[in-house]
C-alpha cells in the first residue's frame, strides 16, 4: 500500500514551510497492517494558526487544536485531511476531557498522550528519488504489537483508562474489528475500571457499540464486554439471560442463544438491524419464563422483547427508523408457519403486519435464531415454501382490474344494465390482452366491446370459457414459476 497522493501534498507543503508532518494514529496502523484506512490524519508542528495560513480551504471549530483541510480529491475518504498540531494533555478530572490541551514540542511527546500502543506510531515520508516507504517512529513497540496482534495501552494502563474512560470500549472494539487479543495488564486494567464507564456519554458508548455489532466477530466482542465487566453499562440486560436455562426446543442458556444468533447474523454479513434484531429477539425470555427443565414456557416473550428493544434502542440513542424496524423484526419474529397448515390469509396479516418491506430481514432473524437454536440447517423446505406463498401472495392476480376499461364503461358503451354479460366481456378481452399485452388500449378496447356486443349468447359463453382456459394456464405457469425459484416443485 502506498500513501495518497493527497496525503504526501499536505506533508510536502507542511515541511516546504518549516514544519515537521509526519501520519499519524489508526490510519498509521492500517498502513502497516495494509488495510485500507477509513480516513487519513496528520499531525505537524505547526500551530492551527499557521496550518490555516498554509490551506486556505479549511475549517477550524474545535478546542483539540485539528484543522480540516479540504481537498479535490474525487475519494470520499481524501476529500477532507484532519491535521492535528503535536499536544500534551493534562489530567481529566470528569474522566472523558482533558481539563487543558497544551501545544507539545515534539512527535514523542504527542505519541505519549496516545491510548494504545498500535496506535502510538508515526510515519514519515523520505526524501530521494525511489524512496517508497516511509519511516517509522515507534516509541512504544506498536509494531511487536501488531506483529503479535495485541492491543496494549501505550504507557500505564489504568493512566490511559482514568484519562478517558471510552477508552476501555475502543479497547474491546479494536480487538474486535482487529481480531487481536488484549494484552494482560491491559485487560486487568479495564476490568480495574470498569465503573468509569458511568461517566461516559451514551452516544460515544453507542457509537464504540455499534461498530463491534457490526464487525465480523461481533458476537465475541459482546461476550468480550461482559467477561470485562462491560456490558452491564452498555446492554445489562442481556445479562438476565446468563444461565437462564430454556427448554427441549435449545440446548443453549437464553444468553447463548442470544450471542450465536448474532454469531451467524454476522457470519452472513446481514445488516446492523438484523445482527440487533438477531441479539436481541429473545432479550425478554428470562422476564416471562414459567416454569424449568424441557417444559419451560416463555409465552409472549416477543411481544414483551419488542417493548424491551424499543426501550433499550431509545437510550442507546440509536436512529428512529433503525430502531423501528429492529423493534417490528423482534415482534414478528417468531410467527408460525407450517405447510398446508397456515393458509394465504394469515400470510397476507404477517406481510401486512411486519411490513412488506421488512420481509427478507425478518427471514434472516429467524435463520439466525434456528442456528442460535443449534439446529443445523437455517432454511428448512417450510420456510422456502414460505417465500413461495409470499410471493403468490404478493403477485397482482390476472384479472379484469388489469384492463383499460371496466364493467361501468362495457355497460355504457352497450347500453345494458349489470348482467353475466358484462363479466363474460371482460373475461374476453382479458384472455387478448394476456396474449397480446399490446392490445391493452381503451380505445381499441371499447370498440372491440362494441364487437362483442353484437354476439349471440351462446357465442359469449364460448368465447368465455375458451378465455377462462387461458388465463388458468398462464397462472399454473407463473405457479410453476415461482415453486421452482423456491425449490419447492
Amino acid at each position: 500500500m502506498l500513501i495518497p497522493k493527497e496525503v504526501k501534498s499536505i506533508i510536502n507543503k507542511l515541511e516546504k514551510a518549516g514544519f515537521e508532518a509526519y501520519v499519524v494514529g489508526g490510519c498509521a496502523r492500517d498502513f502497516l497492517q495494509d488495510r485500507e484506512p477509513n480516513d487519513w490524519d496528520v499531525t505537524t508542528s505547526a500551530v492551527p494558526e499557521q496550518i490555516q495560513k498554509i490551506f486556505p480551504d479549511n475549517f477550524y471549530e474545535n478546542r483539540f487544536l485539528t484543522v480540516t483541510v479540504q481537498t479535490q480529491s474525487k475519494d470520499p475518504k481524501l476529500k477532507e485531511i484532519e491535521i492535528t498540531t503535536f499536544r500534551s494533555e493534562a489530567k481529566y478530572s470528569d474522566k472523558r476531557h482533558p481539563d487543558e490541551i497544551n501545544f507539545a514540542q515534539t512527535l514523542e511527546e504527542d505519541l505519549a498522550r496516545r491510548d494504545f500502543t498500535i496506535n502510538a506510531i508515526a510515519l514519515k515520508l523520505r526524501k530521494g528519488v525511489g524512496a517508497k516507504s516511509p519511516e517509522i517512529i515507534d516509541p512504544f513497540s506498536g509494531q511487536a504489537d501488531l506483529k503479535k496482534k495485541i492491543v496494549r495501552a501505550a504507557g500505564n494502563p489504568n493512566d490511559r483508562f482514568s484519562e478517558d474512560a471510552l477508552r476501555l470500549m475502543r479497547a474491546v472494539r479494536l480487538a474486535t474489528v482487529l481480531k487481536f487479543s488484549l494484552e494482560e495488564k491491559t485487560r486487568a486494567a479495564i476490568v480495574r475500571n470498569a465503573p468509569l464507564l458511568k461517566l461516559i456519554s451514551i452516544e460515544r458508548i453507542r457509537d464504540e457499540f455499534v461498530k463491534i455489532i457490526e464487525s465480523e466477530k461481533a458476537a465475541d466482542g459482546v461476550e468480550l464486554l461482559r467477561r470485562l465487566g462491560l456490558l452491564k453499562y452498555v446492554v445489562p440486560e442481556l445479562e438476565e439471560g446468563v444461565g437462564c436455562g430454556q427448554n427441549k426446543h435449545h440446548i443453549y442458556d437464553c444468553y447463548e442463544h442470544n450471542l450465536f444468533s448474532l454469531k451467524y447474523a454476522a457470519t452472513k454479513n446481514f445488516n446492523l438491524a438484523v445482527r440487533l434484531a438477531a441479539l436481541f429477539h429473545d432479550i425478554a425470555k428470562p422476564r416471562v419464563k414459567k416454569g424449568e427443565g424441557p417444559e419451560a414456557t416463555f409465552y409472549g416473550h416477543e411481544i414483551v422483547g419488542a417493548r424491551l428493544t424499543a426501550k433499550i434502542l431509545e437510550r442507546l440513542r440509536l436512529p428512529r427508523d433503525l430502531s423501528v424496524k429492529v423493534v417490528r423484526l423482534v415482534r414478528y419474529h417468531l410467527f408460525y408457519y407450517n405447510v398446508g397448515e397456515v393458509g394465504e390469509s394469515s400470510v397476507r396479516r404477517l406481510l401486512r403486519n411486519a411490513g412488506p418491506e421488512n420481509i427478507e430481514e425478518l427471514l434472516q432473524v429467524r435463520y439466525a435464531d434456528r442456528i442460535g437454536s443449534g439446529v443445523p440447517k437455517a432454511e428448512p423446505y417450510k420456510l422456502r415454501h414460505l417465500r413461495y406463498l409470499m410471493a403468490r401472495v404478493s403477485t397482482d392476480p390476472i384479472s379484469a382490474k388489469m384492463l383499460k376499461v371496466n364493467g361501468h364503461d362495457v355497460m355504457e358503451i352497450l347500453k345494458i344494465s349489470p348482467s353475466p354479460k358484462v363479466g363474460q366481456i371482460l373475461d374476453i378481452l382479458l384472455g387478448q390482452i394476456l396474449e397480446d399485452p399490446k392490445k391493452n388500449k381503451k380505445e381499441a378496447l371499447r370498440k372491440e366491446v362494441v364487437r362483442l356486443g353484437r354476439l349471440s349468447d351462446k357465442e359469449l359463453d364460448a368465447l368465455a370459457r375458451e378465455a377462462e382456459k387461458g388465463k388458468e394456464q398462464i397462472e399454473q405457469k407463473r405457479d410453476e414459476m415461482t415453486k421452482e425459484k423456491y425449490w419447492v416443485t
